[in-house]
């Protein structure tokens, strides 16, 4: 039976990198509520944007993050709805991992299969062509 020491050395290696991915996270939120991505060009422009003058399924983005760190779900939401959505997967996401690695699982935080792949790249896909129709308008930031 391994001593406790040893499970603590090993919890510890095995938070390791979800401490580090978790850290990435934080430091991008801390940024973007301290660097206002409202003010345009505070972040550069979206190059598809730029030469299409459409928003791709990533504009607004970083504004969406910068309203969920002020708590203006609403606001994220009407920037944009599908990195709202994203956000909300990866922190489920990062807190079953190190679930999982506390449980000394030694695997990643996503992982999926080919069909799920393919179906996140459907859904964006599909948000992105949505937002510019009439139809899904109000997706637009």
């Amino acid at each position: 039976m391994p001593s406790l020491e040893t499970e603590r050395r090993v919890s510890a290696a095995g938070l390791r990198a979800p401490a580090l991915v978790g850290a990435a996270g934080l430091g991008a939120a801390v940024l973007l509520h301290l660097h206002d991505p409202h003010q345009s060009g505070s972040y550069g422009y979206c190059p598809f944007l730029q030469l299409t003058g459409k928003p791709c399924p990533g504009c607004g983005g970083l504004r969406a993050v910068n309203d969920l760190t002020r708590g203006d779900v609403v606001g994220a939401a009407g920037s944009n709805l599908l990195a709202v959505a994203l956000v909300a997967v990866l922190a489920v996401a990062w807190v079953l991992w190190v679930g999982r690695r506390l449980r000394g699982r030694p695997d990643g935080m996503l992982s999926m299969s080919l069909r799920t792949g393919l179906v996140v790249i459907g859904v964006i896909a599909i948000f992105g062509i949505l937002r510019v129709t009439p139809w899904g308008s109000w997706l637009a930031p």
